[in-house]
């Protein structure tokens, strides 16, 4: 089992997202989807300020793109809002990749690498997976053909199924308005199956999730207060 996987897959089902289909590996090294970032970052509520331009030629650009974001990481205030910066470079034939009659839009891809980039330490997965822009082997390594190796030298992961599966279900359990409902949906025989065919420790941790979702739905009801005789 991956721990990093595991905590790229918490942070990802906060926002909705799943981690099967937004992050794929590059030779051991996981890799998500640009959109998938930009949904988030619009999720999170993450703003970014004007970029400042370090370098600007015909062929290379160096931008650096500064971030903002309340305060969720554990220890801050409420309210507090935490910045992050970062720079993105692209320089044509070295780091930036351009075939054929394609023209370059280095100004554009190196907004796309500091934004990303910001965005992954504003989210605390700086270091755990990387932007599919860092560099063209992650784009051209995309998950189909990531998947066809996988199959053909090497046995199946379960690990990024059973992540999914958890996801899957926490979203679901997070859609429930009612305790009724997330107590429907947690005794459901397809939910028990999903369940039994998890580690233990995943298995709790979803029934913790439950938990947490029932409490705050209003659980326990409160018993009527006894008037006095």
């Amino acid at each position: 089992m991956r721990t990093a996987d595991k905590q790229i897959a918490d942070i990802l089902v906060r926002y909705g997202e799943p981690f099967g289909g937004n992050v794929w590996r590059v030779k051991g090294t996981a890799v998500i989807y640009h959109r998938t970032l930009e949904r988030i970052a619009a999720q999170a509520g993450i703003t970014f300020d004007p970029p400042t331009l370090v370098r600007a030629e015909r062929d290379e650009a160096v931008i650096l793109v500064t971030g903002r974001m309340a305060g969720t990481k554990t220890g801050t205030k409420a309210g507090t809002e935490r910045v992050e910066w970062s720079i993105g470079e692209a320089l044509v034939n070295v780091n930036y990749r351009v075939s054929g009659r394609q023209a370059g839009y280095v100004y554009a891809m190196a907004e796309k690498r500091a934004k990303d980039r910001v965005i992954l330490k504003l989210l605390e997965l700086h270091g755990l997976v990387y932007s599919e822009e860092e560099a063209d082997e992650f784009r051209q390594g995309h998950p189909a053909a990531i998947e066809a190796v996988d199959d053909a030298f090497a046995d199946p992961d379960p690990f990024d199924a059973v992540t999914e599966a958890e996801a899957d279900l926490k979203r679901r359990i997070d859609a429930q308005d009612s305790i009724d409902a997330v107590t429907d949906l947690m005794l459901d025989a397809e939910t028990q199956q999903v369940l039994a065919g998890m580690p233990p420790g995943t298995r709790d941790e979803v029934r913790d999730y439950a938990r947490a979702r029932l409490v705050a739905l209003g659980w326990p009801p409160k018993k009527p207060s006894r008037r006095a005789a």
